[in-house]
Parts: C-alpha cells; sequence; structure tokens
C-alpha cells in the first residue's frame, strides 16, 4: 500500500510539474527518478548509477528508433508523400470521423509492432491527417496512442500478454475484448480533446494548399506508403517468426526475417525507400538536409 501512494504522488508530482509549472518534461521525469529513488530507499551510493544506467537503457532501445523515425517523417512530409497518404487514407476511409481512423490504424499496427515503434512510424502520418482534416492533433495524437496501447497491452503477440498467457486462445479473444473497450475509451477522451488547439494547425489549410503547389509532382500512393509499411510489414514478420511456437521453423527463413524485423533495421529499410521519394540532381544534399531537420527534431524527444 505504501508503494502503491508513493507511485500515485509521482504521477500527480509529473503531471503537476509539467501542466502547471510548464517544466521541461525531461526534467520532470529526472526529479521524479531521484525523488522515487529516496522514497523507496535506495542506497545513497547507487542512486546515481541506478538512474543514469535506467536512462541508458532507454535511450539505447529506443532512442535510434525515435531518430530514424523522425527523418523518415521529415523527408515525407518535405517530399509531398505525407500529402499522399493523407489523401489516400482520407479517400478510402472518408472526411467525418478522423480521430477513428487514426484509432483504428494504431489498433491493428500494435499487435505484431511494440507501440512505441509504431506511434514513431505513424506520427508523420498522424500530422498529416490532422493538416489535411484541420483537426486538432492532440484530438489525433490520443486516438492513434490509445489505439496502440489498447492492442499493445492486451493483445498476443506482443511480449507482455505473452508472458501472462496460460490459456493462448482465450487471452487473445479476452485482450481483443478489453482493447475495443479501451480504444473507445480513448476515442471518447480524444473527441473532448477536439478543440484543444496547436500552433500547426493555426495555418494547416494554408500550408496544405502550398505545400501541395511547392512540391509539384506528388510521389504515388505505393511509393508514399513504402517507408511506412514497409518497416511495419517487417517487423509484423519478425513478430511471427520469433512467436513461442515457432511457426517458421528455426533456419534461415527465422534467422532473416527476425534480423529484418527488428524495428532499428525495418527502419533503415523504410529510410532507404523514403530516399526514393527525394527528386532532383542533389540527392544527397538534400538527404543531409532532411537528417539535419530530423536530427533536431528528435533531440528533445528522448
Amino acid at each position: 500500500m505504501y508503494m502503491v501512494l508513493i507511485l500515485i504522488a509521482l504521477i500527480a508530482f509529473i503531471v503537476f510539474a509539467t501542466s502547471k509549472l510548464r517544466l521541461n518534461p525531461f526534467i520532470t521525469l529526472l526529479l521524479a527518478s531521484f525523488i522515487a529513488a529516496f522514497a523507496f530507499g535506495l542506497p545513497f551510493d547507487s542512486i546515481e548509477s541506478t538512474i543514469r544506467g535506467g536512462f541508458g537503457k532507454i535511450l539505447g532501445y529506443i532512442g535510434l528508433v525515435i531518430v530514424l523515425g523522425t527523418i523518415i517523417g521529415v523527408i515525407l512530409e518535405r517530399t509531398g508523400a505525407a500529402i499522399v497518404m493523407a489523401e489516400t487514407i482520407i479517400k478510402f476511409l472518408g472526411k467525418k470521423f478522423p480521430t477513428m481512423t487514426m484509432s483504428i490504424v494504431g489498433f491493428i499496427v500494435s499487435i505484431p509492432v511494440f507501440c512505441d515503434s509504431g506511434f514513431v512510424i505513424l506520427n508523420s502520418l498522424k500530422r498529416s491527417m490532422a493538416r489535411t482534416l484541420s483537426v486538432s492533433p492532440v484530438a489525433m495524437t490520443v486516438a492513434l496512442s490509445t489505439g496502440l496501447f489498447a492492442t499493445h497491452t492486451l493483445v498476443p503477440p506482443t511480449p507482455g500478454p505473452i508472458a501472462a498467457a496460460g490459456n493462448l486462445g482465450l487471452v487473445i479473444g479476452v485482450g481483443l475484448g478489453f482493447a475495443i473497450i479501451a480504444a473507445i475509451a480513448g476515442l471518447v477522451w480524444a473527441y473532448f480533446s477536439r478543440n484543444l488547439l496547436s500552433t500547426e494547425l493555426e495555418l494547416a489549410e494554408e500550408a496544405f494548399q502550398e505545400g501541395k503547389e511547392h512540391y509539384g509532382e506528388l510521389p504515388g500512393p505505393w511509393k508514399a506508403f513504402a517507408p511506412i509499411f514497409v518497416p511495419i510489414a517487417l517487423i509484423c514478420l519478425g513478430s511471427v517468426a520469433s512467436y513461442p511456437t515457432a511457426p517458421l521453423g528455426d533456419g534461415a527463413l527465422y534467422e532473416v526475417l527476425n534480423f529484418l524485423g527488428k524495428p532499428l533495421n525495418a527502419l533503415l529499410i523504410g529510410l532507404g525507400f523514403a530516399l526514393l521519394l527525394i527528386q532532383g540532381n542533389e540527392k544527397l544534399k538534400e538527404f543531409a538536409r532532411h537528417t539535419e531537420k530530423g536530427l533536431v527534431v528528435s533531440a528533445p524527444v528522448p
């Protein structure tokens, strides 16, 4: 009970510090880590090394994925591919329920793909759809995030549910039921967030129209979607290959798919497809500029 109260107090501190005091999230989490270490009675001589080690593990796991995903996103936006993706999805699913569309995309993608990788990969699509439809980016982020987390935490083959599963079929069935409830709750939350604007929405329509004229000839849908959905497909295949029942065996096919299905490797391949979107005679210079922009954008995230 004591530990639960500490956790509740830490969450309240993080929410208060970031929303009311406007502290940088990184500083807030760092302070919360020290408070937690003292509250849980961690030996003084191990507090610094524990926090540093935890930060290093998190950064090592997701840092490069964030950087590569952001670079891909920058290329998608600056070549007009993000506009093509948004228009294709809107043409197929309509304009009436953009947050539901975003939630469904996240709900499906996160069954075989880790939610953090899924969010990084789909972030450029989310931003483009928000701009195209003049929908609050906050609401679209909420819809995407809750859709991703709903299946990630409740439906195998993600590791958490598998580890807790005694009867895998039962867990999948029950997990899907609860995941749908969680996703619907996220949609309700997104609905109440629809009026929360951000600076990127204020000039959305103007920027969108100017952007289409600026890009000139836009890439085709298959070429535009490849940098996002090829990595997702590879990660899915890697998850299937690594399934406990070894459906693809343990030979060469397993080794190849397991390697290509790692998020970092999959995103590198996605980056290769993103390079095909860059036009002109100075592709390497353009790629260097996009990479620089991606590094600047992604640096605050870890």
